[in-house]
């Protein structure tokens, strides 16, 4: 299990990776960072920008599948269970009580000692 899920880290970093070159190689409407490399950035992806979209359309589903599938794995791997599978009956261990807003039933705090300090005047400022 563990060799899936590192296989399944490589695959997302290296698609987030090329996902990162795809984007700035694509020519939008001000040129950007394919136009700084000339014809070659173009002419990596085919002639066309239709085939360049393909590849990136089909880097994203990597992308996704492999984050999905990372999420998945680490889950059963682990043993957790999501917020939607525990239901609404959450009992925090330190208090409980079944009501998790409510403060702590410890003592009260003490106020600082000392006495209470004033806040500093200062002399309005007009601008002169």
């Amino acid at each position: 299990m563990d060799l899936v899920i590192t296989l399944l880290y490589f695959l997302f970093i290296l698609a987030a990776v090329v996902l990162i070159i795809v984007i700035l190689l694509q020519e939008g409407k001000g040129g950007g960072f394919g136009q700084a490399l000339g014809t070659s950035g173009q002419e990596t992806f085919g002639a066309g920008a239709r085939g360049i979209n393909t590849f990136t359309a089909i880097v994203v589903g990597v992308f996704l599948a492999s984050a999905m599938l990372i999420t998945v794995l680490n889950r059963l791997h682990s043993g957790q269970s999501g917020v939607v599978d525990s239901g609404s009956d959450v009992v925090p261990p330190e208090t409980g009580e079944a009501n998790p807003g409510a403060p702590p039933a410890g003592p009260p705090s003490a106020p600082p000692s000392g006495p209470p300090s004033a806040p500093p005047t200062t002399p309005p400022n007009d601008g002169k």
